[in-house]
């Protein structure tokens, strides 16, 4: 690579490492940048991955007060159920042919676009109903597991727009304040990659350059995000977030 595309993968880091504490969809910004530079797509999406676990690592330190609400049986729950989803999704990306995640990532990209389009509805619903719960629930419902299984599984797999599922499975699961329900997102994110880049690091093939680029912007974008990402324009924000998505999921169906 050259020195301005070192650049231009230290800034999607920073700007990936924003969106993992913000609003979830930080390989949607950081991966096509790597597609961009000509890296396979099996091997951009494992070094996206393990370039993204700083951003995640810091995202989460940035919401420790946030985590302190979470009872701690819920908390330790919903991280060990996500991170054994990721070892599904991580297996399946590894196992697949090449051929099928570089079919598939472009209808992902799209799937996310939608996902983060609606964003505004899930937000509202989940604090409509965080407006009329009463008490907290002492467990996790089978659904609630098997749902935030699923979102590690795909987290795993993709991970794009993994946040803002995980926003919507542990906001209906769980009767947590939405701002705690986003520092769990992110936490549970960081355990899914954490497993994930575990198994790509001694399995899968890897551009080490791309990833450690990336670590460098995501491990402050990552803190950032927790501190000032959520009094960014949001509207705007998601504007842009689908716009560069339908753009690059267009551009690899070429």
């Amino acid at each position: 690579m050259t020195g301005a595309e070192h650049v231009a993968v230290i800034a999607a880091g920073f700007g990936a490492g924003i969106l993992t504490s913000t609003v979830g969809v930080a390989s949607l910004l950081s991966f096509p940048v790597l597609i961009a530079l000509g890296i396979p797509p099996v091997v951009a999406n494992a070094s996206n991955t393990l370039g993204l676990l700083p951003g995640a690592l810091s995202g989460a330190f940035g919401y420790r007060r946030e985590l302190r609400e979470v009872p701690r049986n819920q908390l330790v729950a919903v991280v060990v159920i996500c991170a054994v989803g990721a070892i599904g999704g991580a297996a399946l990306l590894l196992a697949l042919p090449s051929r099928v995640f570089a079919s598939a990532a472009p209808w992902l990209i799209l799937f996310t676009c939608l996902i983060v389009g609606v964003q505004p509805w899930i937000a509202r619903w989940l604090r409509a109903r965080s407006d009329h719960q009463h008490g907290l629930r002492p467990s996790m419902s089978p659904a609630t597991i098997v749902f935030t299984a699923l979102t590690g599984v795909y987290g795993g797999y993709f991970g794009a727009g993994a946040g803002v599922m995980m926003m919507a499975v542990l906001g209906l699961g769980l009767d947590l304040e939405l701002r705690v329900v986003n520092g769990l997102k992110t936490l549970a994110l960081l355990a899914a990659n954490l497993v994930a880049s575990i198994i790509f690091v001694f399995i899968a093939d890897l551009d080490l350059t791309a990833s450690g680029l990336l670590a460098a912007g995501s491990i402050v974008g990552g803190y950032v995000g927790a501190h000032i990402g959520r009094r960014l324009p949001a509207t705007l924000l998601r504007v842009l977030i689908v716009l560069a998505g339908v753009v690059a999921a267009v551009l690899m169906l070429r």
